[in-house]
């Protein structure tokens, strides 16, 4: 990925002390204006940054923590997910190779050990996601399909980010390798940023 290696599966990505101390030291020189937006949850987020607390958005921009801490959740009732991702981790089951990820209020399904996987991987979560209408996307990524609540995305997270302390006013920069980046890149592009 864009600061941690691609590992096999999401749960073998480890940082090193080198990546954490560049996000210190961005954070310090940012006065605070250093966020990680990522798909990940932000509970894995921390795992993998810890001790850092640094503002992240998680889930494609579903969960959100500002500078102050606080919390931000987009409106989705997670339950309604529940049962359509029973249905995608059974698949994950029964075909090896694939790695089936619950992040709380999306699912991935990965299939980067499983490539020849991949159209079939794609059918099943579009299926899984068909009950749910237009409460949730299929959105692809770097060998991953995942199921998220409709409306969230990356550059929706930079959005909110760039109308607080200590964000606002400042000329915004991001980082991304991956097809879901790119709802980050136009936004950061409308705001004359860096992408």
């Amino acid at each position: 990925g864009t600061l941690l290696d691609i590992a096999e599966t999401p749960e073998a990505v480890d940082p090193g002390e080198r990546e954490i101390d560049l996000l210190k030291r961005l954070a310090r020189a940012s006065q605070g204006a250093t966020a990680l937006i990522s798909g990940r949850s932000l509970r894995r987020i921390d795992e993998l940054f810890s001790p850092l607390m640094l503002p992240a958005a998680g889930q494609h921009g579903a969960e959100r923590r500002d500078a102050q801490g606080r919390r931000h959740r987009h409106p989705f009732a997670v339950k309604t997910l529940k049962p359509v991702a029973g249905g995608i981790r059974s698949f994950a089951a029964r075909h090896q190779g694939l790695v089936f990820e619950d992040k709380g209020a999306s699912v991935a399904l990965h299939y980067r050990l499983a490539p020849q996987l991949a159209q079939a991987a794609l059918a099943k979560v579009r299926e899984a996601a068909a009950p749910l209408g237009d409460a949730v996307e299929v959105q692809g990524g770097k060998m991953v399909i995942e199921l998220k609540p409709a409306g969230c995305d990356k550059g929706k997270a930079i959005e909110e980010f760039m109308s607080e302390p200590p964000f606002a006013g400042r000329i915004p920069v991001f980082l991304g390798d991956d097809v879901t980046d790119e709802y980050g890149f136009r936004v950061i592009n409308r705001l004359d940023g860096h992408s």
